[in-house]
């Protein structure tokens, strides 16, 4: 386990060559990890650059490292609009860190957000150039300055335990997710928030569960359908559903409606929403027992699902293929157990088949929480 506190591997110029713009390796992603399980007596949790260019001979080996405070529990990393900076939130301590990815190494300073228990999501506006970080501990959203990273405001919200966050500038709305319970983990929200970020207006709250109140849907994340119009948002609930968000021009209002149960295929835990950049795909992570999900959204308002995939415990997030044909699937939710395998699952998105499982995180026994591009890539997600 030693040579995983260093800071710097053996293929350190690699990553200086591809932070530095240059081409040596076809993908790099960064993860979070921390160590597995509940033992955590002798914690470890960091930043890891991992290769996945299959053509490389360093293939799903950690090329680099940035440890992180263990006390932090790092969660989620967000790359503002202009990807020169990434937000990392924190489960456990009163601060962003945020790192200037313009060059490396990234060196990173600690914004201080006093009122934020259980920092989870960063959503940005650029044309109010600013950020929004949930709170789900806390039930706020705090308010910062997208140039200078100053905390501005702090918004209670009407729905106890915000977690997912989608802005959209072009309608001048916010959709923020009624989670879970962070102190009671049985204990889940059903309710979406839409606000009216230009001037910080909760406008309404809509529940996201045909069953009776209190339905513990658990609504995780909002995404905004790219290129449609009028705008359209997906949304998973914890409980196995997706959601759909449509926004109506003539009232300026959203409608909502249930699209797809999850759990009348066998999964649970529905997480994550990626759109391919043809935008005729949409792909659904659900955690439990571990799936990746592909529709058809050619006719975004009404997807169809055409298969799912096992990946393993805890499937979460994912990044792409540069060639879109396969994907990195991070394995584990919160390290909780069943939840955690800690792999990276890759999955050929043309058969819907899973073709290999990077196994270096787990053998080491870790775990990872995300998975992202490195800033440079040509890719639009941060989540």
């Amino acid at each position: 386990m030693q040579r995983y506190k260093t800071t710097l591997l053996a293929a350190m110029t690699s990553v200086l060559t591809l932070a530095a713009g240059g081409a040596a390796a076809e993908q790099t992603a960064l993860v979070l990890y921390e160590t597995k399980g509940a033992d955590q007596s002798d914690r470890q949790e960091g930043i890891a650059f991992v290769e996945l260019d299959t053509n490389e001979p360093d293939y799903g080996q950690i090329l680099a490292q940035i440890p992180l405070p263990p006390e932090f529990h790092s969660h989620h990393i967000f790359y503002n609009p202009a990807r020169d900076k990434a937000y990392v939130t924190s489960l456990a301590t009163h601060e962003l860190r945020v790192f200037d990815v313009s060059k490396f190494p990234y060196r990173w300073n600690s914004v201080e957000v006093a009122d934020c228990e259980v920092g989870e999501d960063v959503s940005f506006s650029e044309a109010q150039s600013k950020w929004y970080l949930t709170c789900m501990g806390s039930s706020v959203v705090i308010v910062g300055d997208a140039e200078t990273d100053e905390v501005l405001e702090t918004v209670a919200m009407p729905a106890p335990w915000p977690h997912g966050i989608a802005t959209n500038d072009a309608i001048d709305r916010q959709l923020v997710t009624s989670t879970a319970n962070p102190s009671d983990p049985n204990e889940w929200g059903e309710e979406i928030v839409v606000l009216q970020h230009s001037n910080g207006e909760i406008l309404s709250t809509h529940k996201t569960s045909n069953a009776p109140s209190p339905s513990g849907a658990g609504p995780v994340e909002a995404f905004f359908v790219p290129g449609v119009e009028p705008p359209l948002a997906y949304i998973t609930n914890m409980e196995g559903s997706l959601w759909l968000a449509e926004w109506q021009t003539e009232t300026e209002e959203f409608t909502f409606r249930e699209e797809f149960r999850f759990d009348e295929v066998g999964q649970g835990m529905t997480l994550e929403v990626y759109f391919n950049a043809e935008g005729d795909r949409a792909y659904v992570t659900s955690a439990m027992p571990g799936h990746l999900n592909a529709f058809d959204i050619t006719n975004p308002r009404a997807p169809e699902h055409l298969w799912a995939t096992e990946a393993a415990g805890g499937a979460h997030h994912l990044v792409f293929s540069h060639d879109g044909s396969r994907a990195y699937v991070q394995n584990s939710l919160l390290n909780i157990e069943g939840m955690n395998d800690g792999s990276i699952s890759v999955i050929d998105l043309e058969t819907g088949e899973k073709i290999d499982s990077i196994d270096t995180f787990k053998d080491a026994g870790l775990t990872i929480n995300t998975i992202a591009l490195t800033p440079e890539a040509e890719d639009f997600h941060s989540h």
